[in-house]
């Protein structure tokens, strides 16, 4: 079992449930207005000149065939963003247990 977290632009909120359900996921816990710097990009804080925050989105998974559907949707979204900061990321940990 996996658990990840999916941290993106709230710009690409749409676009990330599009991923979602082509890869037949339909549960999630999201958390929206999220701040945060990634390392080497730009702070999404919700202030500035363009003030943007991210959304984050907890996913636990029993099996690895809808986790590695969404890994390669994620990976070929990012080949179409152009901005390096803007792109979607996806940290994968183990899961010991769902209850």
């Amino acid at each position: 079992m996996k658990m990840t977290f999916i941290v993106h632009n709230e710009y690409y909120k749409t676009q990330v449930m599009t991923l979602l359900h082509e890869a037949g996921i339909d549960y999630y816990t999201r958390w929206d207005g999220a701040h945060g710097k990634g390392q080497g990009t730009e702070p999404h804080l919700g202030t500035g000149s363009f003030a943007s925050t991210n959304s984050v989105m907890m996913i636990g998974f029993r099996d690895d065939g809808p986790l590695e559907a969404l890994t390669k949707a994620i990976t070929a979204a990012n080949q179409v963003i152009k901005r390096p900061d803007d792109r979607i990321r996806l940290f994968q940990l183990p899961l010991e247990r769902i209850v």
